[in-house]
């Protein structure tokens, strides 16, 4: 449970149906209960949308947190924090903030994006130091991907297999995130019964995941494509993240009758 553990889970994920409107606005919020080896409760997180401005342009602000809780805090405490400022028009982001403590490594850092340039400047507040980076075209943060994601894949076309590639900027490093389309299901819920989508996300088998397709995420098949259940495994144990409360969703959720 190190490396943002908490809400890296939660921001790689989702998608959408294409459409000239958002599948989110104002207001939206979750909140999911992050339970370790299938029983322990070893923390919550929680993402939030408002409408702001950012050097007066219209912006979504989007805010994430994932704190231990119980027993896990006891020995392994983590409050990570992360920020980011989207156009509403592009969902690419003008900035990202990412403050973190996990047991004692704290990081503390803001990435200013411009896309025209390719350019991303790196404010390390912790080591006192500002450097930038060139990125890749329509470059995204970890925030950032997940709510472009919502708006970008048109679900009534996917095939089981389709995968999807954008560019990510983290940790002063470029990637190609990558997310494959595993299928459909009807999953079983706090709410009840949900038809969702099954996706994949690859990830960087090591220290944290186990390998490289250690993520499986389940997302609601409908105009909102809210996240619904995340399963890791992980280098020692599993991690499995469930949506326990939400409020300000843009569509109606729909839940299948029993």
């Amino acid at each position: 449970m190190k490396k943002g553990l908490l809400v890296l889970t939660m921001f790689f994920i989702s998608a959408s149906v294409f459409s000239q409107s958002t599948s989110f606005g104002d207001g939206e919020w979750f909140r999911f209960r992050i339970s370790y080896s299938g029983w322990w409760k070893a923390g919550e997180a929680t993402m939030s949308v408002n409408n702001e401005t950012y050097k007066g342009k219209p912006v979504y602000h989007i805010k994430g947190k994932g704190v231990t809780t119980g027993m896990t805090k006891l020995f392994f405490g983590v409050e990570d924090y992360y920020e980011s400022y989207i156009d509403k028009q592009t969902t690419l982001p003008y900035r990202f903030v990412r403050k973190i403590d996990e047991g004692g490594h704290t990081k503390d850092k803001v990435v200013d994006f411009d896309q025209r340039t390719r350019t991303a400047t790196v404010n390390d507040k912790k080591h006192n130091t500002v450097t930038s980076y060139k990125t890749e075209p329509s470059v995204h943060d970890m925030v950032s991907s997940f709510y472009y994601l919502r708006n970008t894949i048109d679900s009534k076309k996917l095939k089981e297999g389709d995968e999807t590639v954008i560019n990510m900027f983290f940790d002063q490093e470029n990637y190609k995130f990558k997310l494959k389309f595993l299928g459909r299901e009807v999953l079983k819920t706090k709410f009840g019964k949900v038809n969702t989508l099954i996706f994949r996300p690859y990830v960087q088998a090591g220290r944290v995941f186990k390998e490289q397709e250690s993520l499986t995420v389940w997302i609601s098949d409908d105009q909102n494509k809210i996240p619904l259940q995340i399963k890791a495994d992980l280098a020692v144990g599993s991690l499995k993240a469930d949506i326990d409360a939400y409020k300000g969703l843009k569509y109606p959720f729909y839940i299948i009758q029993d």
